[in-house]
């Protein structure tokens, strides 16, 4: 009998002896706690429990990481969008799936039959008892079909925009930056939040796993004009450049992270814009940071306060200049170093909860940690390990490595001190964050690391699914000739 049925005949049998299903339920709200998961569009590290950057204002994130945990060595399943959620969402990693790009939430679990048997996060709690609720975009595009019980609406676009771009006229990417709307209200992410916190404001019945995702900071880079007013130009801070960079890496790595679409660090530095770009960022951050405050200040003036556990993360990092980039989609750090934070119930911790974990993790560990935060049966098709062991003990010694996929057999591999990077090729990248955090400096072939390097390799995924029809990314010409090669051999 599995705990959803358990559950139920467990109430049905004490509303007949007592005749109060409401003093039922309520124990049951009690006894499991409830989840509210935040994720926030394409955030990178710069928000205040990180130090990312100097010029961050993250007040609300701030607080939420004081209550929790704080892991400072996060990092995603795969730097895309799609295939960064859908890992999270199925507790697959992308090299099982075969989803390496975006993906229709519709068609996730038609990627392979490996994909065709997960159950999603959502549909793991609702199977075992909790009343499931979503708004924004949680999945790729929305929520993929019946993952949850009731959906707030999905997002229209990253609007709102203007009738002419103010900047960046390529029409491939939402890629642009300035101020607008005139106000908040305006904006899709406040919608969102309002959703939220009328949501927790409700009397639940059953113990609730409610998510929300935001838009921002994704591109583009439109928030209203007060957000832009607090990080004045002439404070900005530039990220760390070097022009070049990328000469001491292999061809496929160059093409791999090639995006002709977007701004270069050489264009933004020539036509003066980089520290306006910067400040869209950081604008854009400041903003969804207020629309996770709506939503936090509702959780604690509601009934769910102590007993629900919160979690926010990003789906992937983001370059802003660094490695001459404006993007995500590449397999070093800035693009794979991802905010993750997760708060358990008031209820269930006593004395201080404000812990940082600098220890390697995934947000594909976020299914297996969540369910056991939440005291469910163990899943035994995620692939992620547990975490919550270090939300008590963060010095606990860790053998996990963090390992982020980007198309079939390019694979990084993070550690608290190195980045392994093997290509399809067989092109390899090693970087020593004790010396170089910005990744500057390639050792791969180095005889001195040559012991660190084979250790580093046993994390490499044994398995590389095909690249899966349903998985669609043509950013470059080399994912598209993947994409197409998947279409007309499957």
């Amino acid at each position: 009998m599995d705990r959803r049925n358990f559950l139920l005949g467990t109430i049905g049998s004490a509303v007949a002896l007592s005749g109060c299903q409401f003093e039922v339920f309520n124990q049951l709200k009690k006894q499991y706690p409830n989840v509210l998961m935040l994720i926030v569009d394409d955030l990178n590290d710069w928000i205040g429990p990180l130090g990312g950057h100097p010029n961050t204002k993250t007040p609300n994130i701030d607080r939420l990481a004081r209550q929790g945990t704080v892991f400072s060595n996060a990092h995603a399943p795969a730097p895309l969008c799609g295939p960064s959620r859908a890992s999270v969402m199925t507790g697959l990693a992308p090299a099982t799936t075969g989803i390496y790009g975006h993906v229709k939430d519709i068609d996730i679990k038609r990627a392979n039959p490996k994909a065709a048997e997960s159950v999603f996060l959502s549909e793991y709690f609702r199977k075992h008892g909790y009343y499931t609720a979503a708004v924004g975009k949680v999945f790729h595009q929305g929520i993929a079909p019946n993952s949850f019980d009731e959906f707030g609406g999905r997002y229209k676009g990253f609007g709102p925009s203007p009738d002419e771009r103010f900047k960046w006229h390529d029409k491939r990417t939402n890629t642009d930056w300035g101020a607008f709307p005139d106000d908040d209200e305006q904006m899709p992410d406040y919608d969102a939040a309002q959703w939220l916190a009328k949501q927790l404001g409700r009397n639940h019945n059953k113990p609730f796993f409610m998510a929300g995702g935001f838009l921002r900071p994704h591109a583009p880079w439109y928030v209203p004009q007060k957000w832009f007013d607090i990080h004045p130009l002439e404070d900005i801070v530039l990220p760390p450049f070097l022009p070049n960079d990328l000469d001491d890496v292999p061809d496929i790595a160059k093409a791999v992270s090639a995006h002709p679409m977007m701004p270069t660090t050489e264009w933004a530095l020539e036509n003066n814009e980089w520290k306006n770009i910067v400040q869209g960022y950081l604008a854009s951050v400041s903003f969804v940071d207020s629309c996770v405050g709506i939503v936090l200040d509702a959780l604690e003036n509601s009934p769910y306060a102590d007993n629900t556990a919160v979690v926010l993360w990003g789906d992937h990092g983001y370059s802003l200049g660094e490695k001459s980039k404006f993007a995500k989609m590449s397999l070093w750090e800035r693009a794979t170093r991802t905010p993750l934070i997760i708060t358990p119930p008031k209820n269930k911790v006593s004395g201080d909860a404000n812990n940082v974990v600098n220890q390697p993790v995934s947000l594909l560990d976020l299914y297996p940690t969540l369910i056991k935060i939440c005291g469910l049966p163990e899943n035994t098709q995620n692939q992620g390990v547990d975490i919550s062991p270090l939300m008590r003990q963060p010095d606990l010694p860790w053998q996990h490595a963090a390992v982020t996929t980007y198309g079939p057999n390019n694979h990084a591999v993070k550690t608290s001190r190195y980045r392994y990077i093997k290509y399809a090729d067989g092109s390899e990248e090693l970087y020593d964050h004790e010396y170089d955090v910005n990744e500057w400096h390639n050792v791969a072939g180095d005889p001195r690391y040559y012991q660190i390097q084979q250790e580093l390799i046993r994390h490499l995924p044994t398995d590389n699914a095909p690249w899966s029809q349903v998985s669609n990314y043509t950013g470059n010409p080399y994912f598209k000739a993947l994409t197409e090669n998947a279409s007309s051999t499957q």
